[in-house]
């Protein structure tokens, strides 16, 4: 079960605030950004705010405001003298703002992937359709394990991050259905050679790695996948992309407040 250390909901018309409303299910869009130090910094911040409303457009979520009411929400709900390793998660839909804090748990090297007939609805958009999926997460312990989406056979991105695949020194991402997230988007920057592909359940044993990549999990390395007598042959392109991790962890600026 989720423990969270703060949640708000507000009134998208006038940011009243209402009781909280974690809007899973709605038509709308969230955004989930790691926190962290003190005073806070936040890892790509304009970026997932840019995405945010970029798909509350497409939502027909419209505000003048909409930037500088979310903005002005995070703000009061943050502290400069609070040590943060948190995620924060802001939701909307057409009537109401809603901010959430709880608690980073960074992954481990005994992680293990759980397969899973899924897809997310519309996955080009970080939409709020996500029920189907938190039924599983809610039984797990999020920094041990996570489900893989699988969909004709072929398997998507996890029920939290992007996924990484690699086979003798290259490294591979689906083709389609899932959406690009902004630490997935970082690490494309770093890879000189990302090869698309459509990866299948039946040929996971020929990978030597598969690796996590979000704003949840940072980096993290799969040890196994029980379910296929998959296992983890290596942690080299591992070490690698945690490098360029930490080189952005450390090069990012407090959040202006």
């Amino acid at each position: 079960m989720v423990i969270y250390s703060l949640k708000k909901s507000y009134q998208l018309k006038d940011l009243q605030e209402v009781d909280f409303k974690d809007l899973w299910g709605d038509h709308g869009i969230f955004t989930t950004m790691w926190i962290f130090g003190k005073p806070p910094k936040i890892l790509f911040f304009e970026k997932h705010i840019k995405n945010l409303i970029k798909s509350l457009k497409i939502y027909h979520v419209k505000k003048r405001s909409l930037k500088k009411d979310i903005l002005e929400k995070i703000n009061e709900n943050l502290s400069e003298k609070i040590h943060y390793n948190h995620l924060l998660r802001i939701a909307v839909n057409k009537k109401i703002i809603s901010i959430s804090l709880r608690k980073r748990l960074n992954p481990k090297l005994n992680f293990d992937l759980k397969l899973v007939n899924l897809k997310r609805e519309k996955p080009q958009y970080k939409n709020l359709k996500y029920k189907k999926i938190l039924r599983h997460l809610i039984k797990m312990d999020n920094s041990k394990s996570d489900i893989g989406l699988v969909c004709n056979k072929m398997i998507l991105e996890t029920g939290t991050s992007n996924l990484l695949f690699i086979k003798q020194n290259k490294i591979y991402t689906p083709t389609k259905g899932y959406y690009e997230g902004n630490t997935f988007k970082f690490f494309k920057s770093k890879i000189k050679n990302l090869i698309k592909k459509d990866v299948f359940v039946k040929d996971l044993k020929s990978y030597d790695e598969i690796l996590l990549v979000g704003s949840g999990k940072g980096v993290a390395s799969v040890k196994t996948i029980k379910q296929i007598g998959w296992k983890r042959k290596n942690l080299k392109k591992f070490r690698i992309l945690s490098k360029y991790y930490n080189s952005i962890i450390n090069k990012c600026r407090p959040h202006k407040f």
